[in-house]
Parts: structure tokens; sequence; C-alpha cells
């Protein structure tokens, strides 16, 4: 693959809500994962969003010009490339309000 795939999360994310409100966007982050996709990268929207939640961020994203590649799965190359589907995102890069890095962990 010439490509990376990066996994973006919605809430506190791309979107400033409260789920499951949808808020204000992340305009600099916005910009940079379209930026990423003219060039060739592909993008997942990762959340735990479901069902009417999931579809009204899909739409907000979609007013806001991003367009995933897939939505809580893998891409499609990726399950014929491993042979399985499996629950773990396989990704380059995780984009996630709740992320540390591992050398912020204490004591580790």
């Amino acid at each position: 693959m010439n490509y990376q795939i990066i996994a973006v999360d919605f809430d506190g994310t791309l979107c400033f809500s409260n789920w499951p409100e949808l808020g204000e966007p992340n305009i600099p982050l916005i910009e940079y994962l379209k930026t990423q996709q003219r060039i060739g990268n592909k993008l997942i929207l990762w959340t735990c969003r479901a069902g009417d939640a999931l579809e009204r961020a899909i739409l907000w994203c979609k007013d806001h010009g991003l367009l995933f590649d897939a939505v809580n799965d893998n891409l499609p190359e990726i399950v014929e490339l491993y042979g399985n589907n499996s629950r773990k995102i396989t990704c380059d890069w995780y984009i996630d309000d709740r992320a540390m890095l591992p050398g912020e962990v204490k004591g580790a």
C-alpha cells in the first residue's frame, strides 16, 4: 500500500459535542483530514456512535466536506489482505480525544 490509513473519532475530536447532540466543528482537524485524503490517504470514522446517532454524525461530516472510506470498519482491501475482518481497526494513525502516548503513562 502506498497510502496511510487514518482512523478518527467523532465526539470531542471532529465535533465538539455533548453526545448525542452535534456541536461545533474542529476546523483545523477537518482541514488536515481533507488534505490527507487529497494526497491519497484513506480515512476511517471510528466512533462509538450507532444507529441514528451515527447517521447524524456521518451527515454532519459530509456537510463539513468529509467523506470516509469506511465507518466503524476496516477498509475492504485490509479485509482481503488479512483474510478476515478483525474487530480492531487496522490503521497507521488513530486521532482521538481520549488518546495517550505511551510515555504519558505514569509508572509504565
